[in-house]
């Protein structure tokens, strides 16, 4: 039998997201694209005197928001469409035509943040404090414009740098189109005769099988292809890093890294005592893969061995419907208000949820004020989809309580807590499930699922950072980032990282060329961070009930309204310091004698 993917007009609607919640029909979209490029031309009408008055900033920023609004909507809807079905042609073309009327918007209204800025710092506290003016709405976003005043260039770089956006989103776009459209992987032939055709969605549940000899065939084939298109991989890397290095330099910044963490308001010293942090307990990694080594029995321990769980003769297979009564009960001690809208999400279809040919691989939340949020996923049944359910859900939810409380350019939250609650999540489904397991086979297997996710999102994603920021630093210094370099970088740290009991396999050189987050942005670190954040507010909803569920809810309201650290204080999180990265990795260390112990 065989096990191909089905095409997306086959997809039962039940499983699809409510697309039309954001346009009912194309043309919808197409007025949009009109009303967006209005909108710039009313604001560039006001170029040379948009800051003339507090009164007439005040209608500026109107019209600056009501933009930004319609930019969002229809760009996240041609996202949607694309990522529906990357290889329709139709999807294609939506999403090229927002990035290119977005870019288009953005040249015409450039003007107005080196405009706003030639008041300097007191005259727009001034302006902010004018009685009856109404800019007390923009002051978040007005003192923004002031703390990133020492990047921000004169008009007509600003005009230039705008005007170059989708340029810089090429090496993404190709990326995407190459591995989600493009690169077909060959079938393997399971233990039952069934043909499974590999794709990147069914590439971990393939090697979570108990079959050895599958999973070898399977990481053999997969990153076998990806090696076929080794050099065009890393051209497309090696473009997504210039275009970095073109915004940082014209921007006056250090280096991409510094770039990218001042974006988001970030000391880049919170990246800097991630990775010491996990380099000091690189020893209790070792000692993971040591006891998954014994555990599994094997002579070598190979990268095709990391996804299958330890604890043999114990497997979960879930169907959609029954993930969403796990996720509702596991979610419960976030309180009845908060389980309103996770109900609302599985009935009225905010969820993509079945892979299908062309689909855009892995999951994503996704936001659309004034409507609601949406994911992506590419449900399999397995144990990890259920807990990737949740993931996203925890986005969703919070960009749900941003949008509904705060205006739009305040409810935008940074990339730096983005990943907390959708953590926070994942740890309270895994105490859930940990409190009504069974048998002591069934916490092993939990337990396992636990470690699994530090190796992921602790270790592999610090692991990933590190490689960011290596061959970042190379082409800075003008080194080639030739495909040799990227999949000898990547190697050395997966030795590192792994250690001496783990046989880094030549192919998993090859690893970072099938990243989407590596053209994030330097993302990656944030979701190590989000997990240490999120183990420490658990903890406290666990312990101290609707008291810390209440603070914690504070912190989902608030957007962007200050700075990503001290937003995280509210929910009792001070990552300034240490010891939330050091208390997860205790956590770590005792969720790996746990299982030393249920192994006995």
């Amino acid at each position: 039998m065989e096990q191909k993917l089905m095409k997306r007009k086959d997809i039962d609607q039940r499983y699809t997201w409510r697309v039309e919640d954001i346009y009912p029909d194309d043309a919808a979209f197409e007025a949009d694209l009109r009303r967006g490029s209005e909108y710039a031309d009313r604001i560039a009408s006001y170029e040379g005197r948009a800051a003339e008055s507090p009164e007439t900033l005040k209608q500026v920023m109107d019209l600056y928001e009501a933009c930004l609004k319609t930019l969002q909507r229809y760009g996240v809807y041609a996202e949607m469409k694309n990522d529906e079905d990357t290889g329709n042609a139709a999807g294609q073309a939506l999403n090229q035509r927002a990035q290119a009327e977005s870019t288009k918007v953005s040249e015409k209204i450039a003007f107005l943040d080196p405009e706003i800025l030639a008041l300097g710092r007191e005259k727009i506290e001034e302006y902010i404090r004018t009685p009856g003016c109404g800019l007390e709405k923009y002051a978040v976003t007005l003192r923004e414009m002031v703390r990133l005043a020492p990047h921000t260039r004169e008009k007509a770089a600003e005009k230039l740098l705008s005007s170059a956006s989708d340029m810089a989103a090429v090496p993404y776009n190709a990326f995407s189109m190459l591995s989600n459209a493009d690169m077909k992987f060959p079938p393997v032939t399971d233990a039952d005769g069934n043909i499974i055709q590999i794709s990147n969605g069914r590439f971990v549940p393939l090697e979570m099988s108990r079959n050895r000899a599958l999973r070898k065939e399977v990481f053999e084939k997969f990153y076998g292809r990806y090696f076929e298109f080794r050099n065009t991989l890393a051209a497309l890397y090696d473009g997504q890093i210039k275009q970095l290095t073109f915004y940082s330099k014209a921007r006056q910044y250090g280096s991409n890294f510094e770039a990218a963490v001042d974006q988001n308001n970030v000391s880049p010293a919170v990246c800097d005592r991630l990775i010491s942090s996990v380099h000091h307990h690189m020893d209790s990694f070792h000692r993971y893969v040591r006891l998954r080594k014994r555990l599994l029995g094997v002579e070598e321990l190979h990268m095709y061995d990391v996804y299958v769980p330890m604890v043999e003769g114990y497997s979960v297979s879930v169907t959609y419907e029954q993930a969403q009564e796990t996720a509702l009960k596991a979610l419960a001690p976030l309180g009845e208000e908060y389980l309103s809208h996770v109900r609302e999400a599985f009935r009225n279809r905010w969820i993509d949820v079945c892979e299908n040919e062309g689909k855009r691989s892995g999951a994503y939340s996704i936001g659309v004020y004034g409507v609601h949020p949406y994911m992506l996923l590419n449900f399999n049944g397995t144990l990890d989809d259920i807990f990737t359910l949740v993931h996203e859900m925890g986005h969703s939810i919070h960009t749900w309580y941003s949008d509904a409380n705060q205006t739009f350019l305040n409810a935008n939250y940074r990339i730096f807590v983005a990943e907390v609650a959708s953590t926070t999540n994942e740890i309270l489904l895994t105490e859930y499930m940990m409190g009504r397991a069974k048998s002591k086979k069934e916490r092993a297997y939990l337990t396992n699922h636990l470690l699994e996710s530090f190796k992921g999102t602790l270790y592999r994603q610090t692991m990933f950072e590190e490689f960011e920021r290596k061959t970042s630093e190379m082409s800075e210094k003008g080194v080639p980032l030739t495909a040799d370099l990227l999949s000898k970088t990547y190697l050395d740290l997966n030795q590192q990282y792994f250690g001496p009991d783990m046989v880094s396999d030549p192919l998993i050189a090859e690893e970072w060329s099938r990243i989407p987050h590596f053209y994030y942005n330097f993302y990656v670190y944030q979701y190590a961070t989000s997990f240490a954040a999120a183990a420490a507010i658990a903890e406290r909803i666990l312990r101290e009930g609707a008291p810390a569920v209440e603070q914690y809810k504070s912190f989902l309201k608030s957007g962007c309204t200050s700075d990503p650290v001290s937003l995280l204080k509210i929910a009792g999180v001070d990552l300034s310091t240490e010891k939330p990265v050091e208390d997860a990795l205790k956590l770590f260390d005792k969720a790996l004698e746990d299982m030393e112990k249920l192994a006995e």
